[in-house]
């Protein structure tokens, strides 16, 4: 299995790390070349505003998108939850309205544990940095979960998006949950 992290901006090592340590071969996503023969694709945490406009600049925007159209499994982490939403300019592929830096600043960064379902029943340590949260979704969008009421991960067909960030954790059941997604097909 090769997974990609679209390497330009924001949290891809530590993505990149987490698969190492789970013995997945990653490729740096820097260039459309670079999407051929991925099974699967992460969109890190980072700035979205940012991420949106270095994506434009390498000319990645349109071949990630109909990378994911035709089936390609995803899975954004923060930012990489803006650029999937329909309501923020960018790759628009996921039925979800977003609310950026919804729980504050830098300063206002936090962790809490919650059993999330489809990882068990242990609790999984949330990490929200300036993150955003799902303000309403669409059709074919399962709630993977909420957190006071405020959905913060999700799940559509091969897309999957989380609000917070599990790469800066020492709990990998979320990077294994998106491999069974690509090795399962969704």
């Amino acid at each position: 299995m090769l997974v990609g992290v679209l390497a330009l901006q924001g949290a891809f090592k530590e993505h990149i790390e987490v698969l190492h340590k789970l013995d997945i071969e990653t490729i740096k996503i820097r260039e459309a070349k670079d999407l051929n023969g991925i099974d699967g694709l992460i969109l890190p945490g980072g700035e979205s505003t940012t991420m949106g406009k270095l994506l434009n600049q390498y000319h990645l925007l349109k071949p990630i998108k109909h990378c994911i159209e035709n089936g390609l499994p995803v899975w954004g982490t923060c930012a990489g939850m803006i650029l999937l939403s329909q309501n923020h300019n960018h790759l628009q592929v996921m039925n979800i309205e977003v609310k950026r830096n919804a729980y504050g600043n830098q300063l206002g960064s936090f962790v809490k544990n919650k059993v999330i379902d489809c990882l068990g029943s242990d609790p999984f340590p949330l990490a929200f940095i300036r993150a955003p949260y799902i303000e309403s979704i669409g059709d074919q969008v399962e709630i993977i979960c909420k957190l006071d009421g405020k959905i913060v991960a999700a799940k559509q067909k091969n897309i999957m998006a989380t609000s917070f960030h599990p790469e800066i954790t020492n709990d990998d059941r979320m990077h294994r949950h998106f491999l069974d997604m690509i090795e399962n097909r969704f």
